[in-house]
């Protein structure tokens, strides 16, 4: 059997963080702060990938449920799961699964990598690296379970295809970490 191999060194991956103040004037600037993440390889500063992720701000601004819903159907499927639709707080059942140790919400939206890089468990190794970096005063990390491979026909309906749809059309759970669970 023939080993398949990255197309390059994994340990020459690094990260580029950057936020954009892109909803400034909007009524969600305040609660709402899109961080973008490039995957780079080292060699030739090349992106082999991107993730982007929302800091979204319960305690100030609009109602933060709200402002999730604004911005993607995406971000209004896990505000519809962990934030109560009244207040824009997390749930109480959320809340007492939390540690109290920021009033912050930080969320997964996407995380992208080159076919060629795929296969490797370096989605996953570079997304805990950026959340541990993005993380810091937030109380809980959300995503939207599934995997989203536009890229090959045949993979299913675009539903499917985004993760956000099971077989029955209901949507998935959000995926909701603490600070706990290590």
């Amino acid at each position: 059997m023939i080993e398949r191999l990255p197309p390059g060194n994994p340990a020459e991956l690094y990260l580029r963080i950057s936020y954009t103040d892109s909803l400034s004037g909007t009524p969600h600037a305040d609660t709402l702060e899109r961080w973008d993440v490039a995957v780079l390889h080292a060699q030739d500063d090349f992106a082999v990938g991107s993730m982007v992720f929302y800091r979204v701000h319960l305690d100030r601004g609009v109602h933060a449920a709200h402002a999730m819903e604004d911005e993607s159907e995406d971000l209004a499927e896990i505000a519809s799961v962990i934030l109560d639709a009244e207040t824009g707080y997390f749930t109480d059942e959320v809340s007492e699964a939390l540690e109290y140790v920021g009033s912050a919400l930080l969320v997964m939206d996407r995380v992208t990598l080159d076919e060629a890089w795929r296969g490797y468990g370096l989605g996953a190794a570079l997304a805990v690296e950026a959340i541990h970096r993005l993380m810091p005063g937030c109380r809980a990390v959300a995503c939207s379970p599934g995997v989203s491979d536009i890229s090959r026909p045949g993979r299913g309906s675009p539903e499917r295809q985004h993760g956000r749809r099971n077989d029955r059309g209901s949507a998935h759970q959000p995926a909701l970490r603490t600070d706990a669970d290590g």
